[in-house]
């Protein structure tokens, strides 16, 4: 077990927490996390390039002239390639598919190794509580700067990932006018995010469901 602070709303230490070691104890594995990245943002990539194909353009499929006697090349229509309006041949198109499968275990690896990185930098804050009784961008934005403040010393901007257990409205409105915070729940975990953001702060309630999720 790795012993782990936890924190109030004012950034005052309230107690330890013990956090399990196969979830934020676990050694680095860069290839395993590039991997699952890719997996995801491939997953979540749209198609929306697409170029029309002689099918698709507009023209007649008319054959312009007669096929031989007038001295020109022979073309069987103006939707041609080779013409000026005409379809494309080898462009993008919007059948294409960029997904990814990933190992459900291998993904929940990643997370967890994401997590342990955190712990090991002092990335992660823990927090008692961080509900919101009313819809207060200004005491939201005081609560995380107080714990920021106490939890982590990160050079340049402070981007922080907000982790709760379950969506609470009043929280969930007063965060989401703060620049470099993001708000998610337990459920919307994923890699990205917490490679995107330097710090993290989770209530004590999201920690608990991490480790009985992926225990």
């Amino acid at each position: 077990m790795i012993s782990y602070k936890v924190y109030n709303k004012t950034g005052q230490v309230i107690g330890e927490a013990e956090l399990n070691e196969k979830i934020f104890g676990l050694k680095p594995n860069e290839a395993l996390v590039h991997q699952v990245m890719v997996a995801q943002t491939s997953n979540e990539r749209k198609v929306l390039a697409h170029t029309k194909d002689r099918s698709e353009v507009a023209g007649s499929g008319k054959k312009p002239w007669k096929q031989k006697g007038t001295g020109r090349a022979r073309v069987g229509s103006v939707r041609s390639p080779i013409w000026k309006g005409g379809g494309v041949t080898f462009g993008p198109t919007n059948g294409r598919n960029f997904a990814k499968g990933i190992n459900a275990k291998m993904k929940k690896k990643a997370l967890c190794i994401v997590l342990s990185d955190k712990v090991t930098d002092q990335r992660l804050a823990i927090v008692d509580d961080i509900a919101m009784s009313s819809f207060k961008t200004k005491d939201f934005k005081k609560t995380i700067e107080m714990v920021c403040d106490k939890a982590f010393t990160i050079d340049g901007k402070k981007t922080i990932l907000v982790i709760d257990k379950a969506p609470i409205k009043e929280t969930k409105a007063s965060a989401r006018n703060l620049p470099n915070v993001k708000m998610i729940t337990v459920e919307n975990l994923n890699i990205v995010d917490l490679l995107q953001y330097k710090a993290v702060v989770a209530t004590r309630d999201a920690v608990n469901v991490i480790e009985q999720r992926y225990k």
